[in-house]
């Protein structure tokens, strides 16, 4: 697998909100026309909130800048849903890089700001009790390391996109993934490339396109 770099910077986007540029790989963790604004679109709206039940286990893979995460704990606190939320991400964030995007200053949940860390910096894998009705483990694992059966009700798939880590976006980890959901999950995605959609048809499931978040035309949901 590819090593991350070293050398992400804050860059903000034009919703206001943080995202990491690596000048190096010459990529960004988020769209430039919205960190926010592309995580609740493709994540939150078209993953979390359209999973029938106010229990919902969560796979994501790229915990990354844990926006995804903040923005689901979030709903929780809010009473929408309780949450159980299992993270991949074998190359955290220092803590120096995350204390600079400001998400929980932007997002108007200061309070959060040292639980969230707390979350993003564990250094064990056991389940971590949080307020709110959300539940959280960190696997420092690759996703083709792991072999759940039938566990997770709607997978986050947030990998850096498979021009920059092709190795995230085969056939094989498509099939964990399609493995790894309940009957009826489903696995959102901000990417609409067609090789992308045909590989998770490949790998069973049903795909439809959905319009994107600002700045993107499409994204992709596959559902088991």
């Amino acid at each position: 697998m590819r090593i991350p770099p070293t050398d992400f910077k804050p860059y903000r986007t034009a919703d206001g909100s943080y995202t990491l540029r690596s000048e190096s790989w010459d990529v960004f963790h988020h769209s430039v026309v919205g960190a926010v604004n592309e995580s609740t679109h493709v994540f939150i709206k078209a993953g979390l909130e359209a999973v029938h039940g106010p229990n919902v286990d969560v796979l994501e893979v790229g915990l990354g800048t844990g926006l995804n995460l903040l923005l689901t704990w979030i709903r929780c606190l809010e009473g929408k849903c309780a949450v159980r939320y299992t993270a991949l991400e074998p190359f955290p964030l220092p803590v120096a890089t995350l204390e600079e995007l400001q998400y929980c200053e932007d997002l108007a949940w200061p309070g959060l700001h040292g639980p969230f860390l707390d979350l993003m910096t564990c250094t064990h894998d056991d389940w971590n009790g949080a307020e709110g009705g959300m539940t959280f483990r960190k696997l420092p694992l690759n996703v083709s390391e792991i072999d759940h059966e039938e566990m997770y009700d709607v997978i986050y798939f947030d990998a850096f996109g498979p021009n920059t880590q092709p190795e995230l976006w085969t056939l094989q980890v498509f099939q964990r993934m399609h493995r790894a959901l309940r009957h009826g999950g489903l696995l959102v995605t901000y990417c609409a490339k067609g090789d992308v959609r045909r590989t998770m048809q490949a790998a069973g499931f049903g795909v439809e396109r959905l319009q994107g978040p600002p700045g993107k035309r499409e994204m992709l949901r596959g559902r088991k």
